[in-house]
């Protein structure tokens, strides 16, 4: 009797964090106005070439999620203004010996899914290896292991389409850096379980003539046409096209169906087109920003003389614009505000759905006492190969992506190094990266504001400010502005905050925003390390 009672109470504890996080509502950006309208973005977070698709009247969201680990994040909406995180279809990227360090920008680019005979797919170009695809009946659930649907190298950005004769197809594109041409389209058949391509891709859209960089196609038949829906002109300048054909094979025609015109927001591209049961149709995008990264827009979207125009079309070109703010879709109910997950009191067995690895996770890596309340990091010895020279190396960095252009995030831990030389702390992480380390030195403890400029270019770590400290709890803080503006500060009450160093200028990472988290390591020839113990995270105004 006594265990099942403990097991009925670490049940309920692991369910009560799981609805907590569900019913979360940011402090520092909320795209729902409480009036039946909307305000872009919808997710001021990278959620890099997002793609979305209904079943019935509930809507499912994922992203691009290159070498971070867990992948292919599932993000779930009633109404597709509040979202929140459920679930990552991948847990670890394959091939498994590439990914178990980091690479970055590799990994999973651009994925599609798609409910299909009651299941949902999820299909996605990896650069180096080829199209792979995952499916489940539920996407809250375990997904099938991943199937390579077609080797080759370049393949990018795949979706697939099933015909109405039950054949299926995948439109991908190819990445320049790996195939040596981009800007072109192409089309290949499969079997119809989705699982293996049966004939050679074959080319049926040429942007080089006006839609460079044409890419992130979408693939849809609707009205007696196939439709392809991808974007063109680059990322951040960019625009949106939609093209059509009678044959799944084309000839194409194009059109432009959304830019930037007056609104506020560049490169308005790359993502899905959705209905509504009532009948409406919407578009969902993203814009670069830059430190922040891609983050989701969503657009109406209106059918005219048998072509979409997505956004508000104000002068009758056929061309929409991006809203700003909007009424919010005709979804048949009204549904409480959320937003995904970023706080974490570590009160659970399992890491937060907001947080991700640089490499596939590693079960040494973490301890969850979710009945103590604390994760435990273990402080990993420093890769033996270091092609950066610095943290761009390091597989067990734990971070989450920036909330918000303005906000602060703030955690409490306990250091307990066993090893002179071991450090841990708090970091933003991009192709530069400011920090504060906690030291362990043969004279103590030391906490210092460290910054590296350009470490994706090797570059190295500098100490702006340093002093040593006493005991072994503390209370650690970054307030960004405008994105990129960093200031590191810390406390050993948690009231009383001390700024460290100077302002750091954060920059994004390969094909990703800036991300904020934890960090541990241990240099190499020691025996063990110790741990970094997080009590919570949480972002504040």
């Amino acid at each position: 009797m006594k265990k099942l009672i403990t097991l009925l109470l670490l049940l309920s504890a692991v369910t009560a964090t799981a609805t907590a996080q569900n019913n979360y509502i940011s402090k520092v950006w909320t795209a729902d106005n409480g009036d039946g309208t909307y305000t872009n973005p919808i997710i001021y977070a990278d959620y890099s070439d997002p793609d979305v698709c209904r079943a019935g009247d509930d809507y499912w969201m994922t992203a691009s999620s290159f070498v971070h680990s867990p992948a292919l994040p599932i993000l779930h909406s009633k109404d597709m203004v509040n979202w929140t995180i459920v679930n990552h279809a991948l847990p670890r990227l394959v091939p498994r010996e590439v990914f178990d360090k980091p690479q970055p920008g590799w990994g999973v680019w651009a994925p599609a899914i798609r409910y299909h005979n009651n299941e949902f797919y999820i299909y996605w170009g990896d650069p180096d290896f080829g199209i792979y695809m995952v499916k489940t009946k539920d996407p809250r659930g375990v997904w099938d292991d991943p199937v390579l649907v077609k080797a080759g190298k370049g393949l990018i950005d795949a979706c697939p389409l099933w015909d109405d004769d039950g054949r299926a197809y995948v439109v991908h594109a190819y990445a320049g850096s790996r195939a040596g041409v981009k800007s072109v389209l192409a089309v290949f058949e499969m079997t119809p379980d989705g699982t293996k391509a049966i004939t050679e891709s074959r080319l049926v859209f040429d942007g080089h003539e006006g839609n460079e960089t044409v890419e992130g196609a979408k693939f849809h038949k609707y009205d007696g046409y196939y439709w392809i829906f991808a974007p063109a002109g680059g990322v951040k300048p960019g625009w949106q096209l939609a093209m059509r054909s009678k044959d799944v094979y084309g000839p194409y025609e194009a059109r432009k169906i959304l830019a930037q015109g007056d609104a506020p927001f560049n490169g308005p591209h790359q993502g899905a087109w959705v209905d509504t049961p009532a009948g409406e149709h919407w578009f969902y995008h993203f814009q670069d920003v830059g430190t922040v990264g891609r983050i989701v827009h969503l657009q109406p979207m209106q059918w005219v003389n048998g072509w979409p125009v997505a956004g508000i079309d104000k002068n009758g070109t056929g061309t929409g614009e991006p809203v700003v703010t909007h009424k919010k879709p005709d979804v048949g109910g009204n549904y409480p505000i959320q937003t995904p997950q970023e706080n974490d009191e570590f009160d659970g067995f399992t890491l937060g759905l907001q947080w991700q690895w640089q490499a596939n996770y590693q079960p040494i890596w973490a301890y969850f006492a979710g009945d103590k309340g604390y994760m435990r990091l273990f402080s990993i010895f420093e890769p033996e190969e270091t092609p950066y020279g610095n943290l761009m190396d390091v597989p067990n960095m734990l971070l989450q992506k920036f909330p918000a252009p303005d906000f602060s995030a703030v955690t409490k831990v306990t250091f307990k190094p066993e090893v002179v030389g071991e450090r841990a702390g708090f970091i933003v992480f991009g192709r530069s990266y400011g920090l504060l380390s906690l030291e362990n030195t043969k004279d103590g403890l030391v906490i210092s504001q460290i910054e590296c400029k350009n470490a994706d270019k090797k570059g190295k770590e500098v100490v702006n400010a340093s002093q040593k400290i006493n005991g072994d709890t503390f209370y650690l803080k970054v307030t960004v502005k405008d994105g990129e503006k960093c200031t590191f500060s810390f406390s050993e009450n948690g009231r009383k905050y001390t700024d460290s160093g100077k302002e750091f200028i954060a920059r994004e990472g390969v094909w990703v925003g800036a991300k904020v988290g934890y960090f541990t390591t241990a240099p190499r020839g020691g025996s063990y390390g110790g741990w970094l113990d997080v009590d919570w995270f949480r972002i504040e105004k």
